[in-house]
């Protein structure tokens, strides 16, 4: 008799030609991951050459019952850590029958943006730092905390190894792997400054595959942590008091290897980039309250001024400061060109708003 998981692992390869295509999506909150799954008659490469496929939309709360029917449109391809094989992960839009984007829809403003020729010739390259944090299924409480109370103050989890500091790495191991498999831009994990609070980066990435590789990337995780038992949340901040919260932090920067992920306009590679650099962030000053309002939910819970953040109602940047809107690495200081770090976004930002609205307000 086969169990479960060999039925599971089943290698369909030399048995069929046919391959299972997982359609993912964005659902009504803006955050909610839905997918399912198609059988094709074989391997596709190509997310032009997958079939739009519909959905029941008065059941994301996107539609109405008396309308329901929202178009999927296939726009990347990534390979299934999950089946393997040929089998495939596909990022797609929603639309309505009559081909207008939805009001969740976020990517299809972003992919304007990004295929205008002004920012085609910037080449943006984007480098997301994603924090989450582990939580136990039942009792919604960080992973590793004790049920009912707190565990030892901040300093000794932050990229911290052994059983009393490091909660959940065999998640976070296996989603760097499956990363990586799926063809993921993924540059690195640690553990956070919370304990239970991981962080992941994905780039460099240019222009709109960085809002698809995260939240590909950001299924993955759930799908993870949905076999493990465990709650993954992207709350800004999850935990009320003398915690850290949890960010997204956007880098727009070059390529040399600082902590993370990497990404730029190719104007702020070149020599004197250091001067556009300077000319973007007094364009972001201008705009703050307008990127503040785009990106994320409860994020004044976190942008508090302390715990490695701006004040919420305050833009300010500086060289090495993560105290600071927006941080300018000291090696992009020294060297005249590199890339700046959007520290604002919160963890549960969409990637394609916030994106875009960089590349918009720094080179339109």
């Amino acid at each position: 008799m086969s169990l479960l998981t060999d039925l599971i692992n089943l290698d369909l390869s030399d048995k069929t030609e046919k391959i299972i295509a997982e359609y993912i999506w964005i659902g009504g909150s803006g955050m909610d991951l839905r997918s399912k799954g198609r059988t094709l008659p074989g391997p596709v490469s190509d997310p032009s050459k997958l079939p739009k496929w519909n959905y029941d939309g008065s059941s994301t709360g996107q539609a109405p019952g008396e309308d329901s029917e929202v178009i999927l449109y296939p726009q990347a391809i990534f390979k299934d850590p999950f089946r393997r094989g040929n089998n495939i992960l596909v990022m797609c839009d929603a639309y309505t029958p009559q081909g207008e984007p939805i009001p969740t829809n976020k990517r299809c403003a972003a992919a304007k943006i990004f295929s205008n020729p002004i920012v085609e010739k910037e080449v943006p390259w984007y480098g997301i730092e994603q924090e989450y944090t582990l939580l136990q299924k039942d009792v919604n409480w960080p992973l590793g905390w004790p049920l009912g109370g707190f565990p030892g103050p901040q300093g000794p989890y932050y990229c911290g190894t052994g059983a009393d500091k490091a909660f959940g790495r065999d998640i976070v191991d296996a989603h760097y792997k499956a990363c990586l498999y799926a063809g993921i831009n993924i540059s690195g994990i640690n553990g956070e400054v919370m304990p239970g609070q991981w962080e992941f980066q994905v780039g460099p990435a240019v222009g709109i595959s960085a809002g698809d590789e995260i939240w590909v990337a950001r299924y993955i995780l759930e799908r993870i942590t949905e076999i493990a038992g465990v709650v993954v949340s992207f709350d800004p901040k999850p935990i009320k008091g003398d915690w850290n919260g949890a960010g997204a932090h956007c880098n727009y920067r070059h390529l040399n290897l600082c902590k993370s992920v990497l990404s730029s306009t190719k104007s702020m590679r070149e020599d004197g980039g250091y001067e556009v650099i300077l000319k973007a962030i007094e364009k972001l000053s201008h705009k703050h309250k307008e990127h503040i309002a785009a990106y994320g939910e409860g994020n004044e819970r976190r942008l508090t001024g302390k715990h490695e953040t701006a004040d919420i109602n305050t833009f300010k940047w500086g060289v090495a400061n993560r105290g600071a809107s927006i941080r300018v690495g000291r090696d992009t200081e020294q060297a005249g060109k590199g890339y700046f770090e959007d520290r604002r976004p919160a963890s549960n930002m969409d990637p394609y708003v916030v994106t875009a609205m960089i590349a918009e307000t720094t080179i339109l």
